[in-house]
């Protein structure tokens, strides 16, 4: 007996996924596509029936009706930070885990938003803009260092802790707000409130998720309450800020300027027309989603992200996983083999399986069990003679939802 032939296993990276990611599954035996687009629900739901594993960034969305028809699909990949576009709870509860990269592009995009700082202070945008057009406009009124001035960060993750130490080193003072206890990096100091970090900070930069709690996390109440002359930086999530609240505000001179890298609508290519409230606007910085767009971040991405997919289709390891309990499982041992289930977590079920152990005469070499409030996800490793028997008898089991054998 084998296991199921890696040459069938079909992976399917699309977005312009680094071709890293694509060396490491083809190096490994597997049969691999990588397309430069995104796809839509209609063109996922023709493919995805004979994919097992999908590798995908932000512009894919993976849908209920998706899930429904993808019955091989063994894991899905985001070759990004989040994970808002693809159904996680519906991933679950077909026991498939779903797997990002939550560091490997940190260093892009706080790189990216001290530049912004720095070139908002100075109003460069409008000097760019003016020495192109044949404007000789040199003035110093309005244009500022940055050392002294407060930077208010909103989230202090893995990105907003990052930018937090860069902007030290820059002389900034570092206050943030987060709505987790965080312990601070250097000599930043947490915020008693959002409402206070918008009052004392002259730059604002959000690296927060998208979700109920964040969309329009800073609309016309919030820049009411921001300190006059204020500089907002948005490289996280499009829909955090209210854009057209915004605008208004840089028109009326209550804003200072912006910088702007992610929008609630953005084109699905690079040939097809963007709009925004942003546009043509004094001191406002416009960028087209490239907080994380460095060729040192998307190669750490496609090997962080490929290695993670590998290592769960190779042996079963769900550590790491967004959306699914976590289990760091050692190689398996000569002459056995591990029976991988996924079944919905309900009392009784762990009874069941090691009763059908015992009928099939087989003995454990080890068993690890992983619960959510919805799932568990359960490894066994035993002697390889009877695993069909006992693959296919777990398989038969009500509460089972997917079961595979790795040899």
């Amino acid at each position: 007996m084998i296991s199921y032939p890696k040459e069938k296993i079909n992976v399917l990276l699309l977005e312009n996924i680094h071709k890293d990611a694509y060396d490491l599954f083809q190096r490994d035996g597997f049969n691999v596509r990588l397309l430069p687009q995104a796809f839509s629900e209609a063109e996922l739901l023709k493919e995805i029936e004979n994919v097992h594993v999908l590798g995908i960034r932000s512009k894919t969305n993976i849908t209920a009706p998706v899930l429904a028809k993808a019955k091989r699909l063994l894991t899905i990949g985001c070759f990004c930070i989040g994970t808002n576009q693809v159904d996680l709870t519906e991933s679950e509860s077909k026991g498939i885990p779903v797997f990002n990269a939550p560091y490997s592009n940190t260093r892009s995009v706080a790189e990216l938003v001290i530049a912004e700082i720095v070139l908002l202070a100075r109003r460069v945008p409008d000097h760019i803009r003016n020495t192109h057009a044949g404007i000789w406009n040199k003035i110093s009124k309005n244009c500022f260092e940055v050392r002294g001035k407060t930077l208010g960060i909103v989230g202090y993750g893995h990105i907003g802790s990052q930018v937090s130490v860069l902007a030290e080193a820059m002389g900034l003072k570092v206050v943030y707000y987060d709505v987790q206890t965080v312990l601070p990096l250097g000599n930043a100091t947490p915020a008693h409130s959002y409402e206070e970090l918008l009052a004392i900070s002259d730059f604002v930069t959000f690296h927060v998720p998208e979700t109920m709690e964040t969309t329009n996390l800073y609309g016309k109440k919030q820049i009411d309450q921001t300190k006059k002359g204020a500089y907002v930086i948005n490289l996280s999530r499009g829909k955090v800020l209210d854009l057209e609240a915004l605008a208004e505000a840089i028109k009326s001179g209550h804003i200072a300027g912006a910088g702007v890298d992610v929008f609630p609508q953005e084109p699905e290519s690079n040939n097809d027309p963007f709009l925004t409230p942003m546009q043509n606007l004094q001191n406002v910085i416009l960028t087209p989603h490239i907080g994380g767009s460095t060729e040192e971040a998307q190669k750490n991405i496609g090997s962080e992200v490929a290695s993670k997919l590998l290592k769960f289709v190779n042996n079963g390891s769900t550590s790491f996983a967004v959306n699914f309990p976590q289990l760091e499982l050692n190689p398996i041992p000569t002459g056995m083999y591990r029976i991988l289930n996924v079944h919905k977590n309900q009392p009784g079920f762990l009874k069941d399986i090691n009763a059908m152990v015992s009928e099939v005469g087989a003995n454990i070499s080890s068993q690890h069990l992983g619960t959510s409030a919805e799932i568990g996800y359960l490894s066994m490793v035993i002697n390889m003679s009877v695993g069909d028997e006992l693959k296919e008898k777990i398989e038969r089991h009500p509460g089972s939802i997917k079961t595979r054998i790795l040899y």
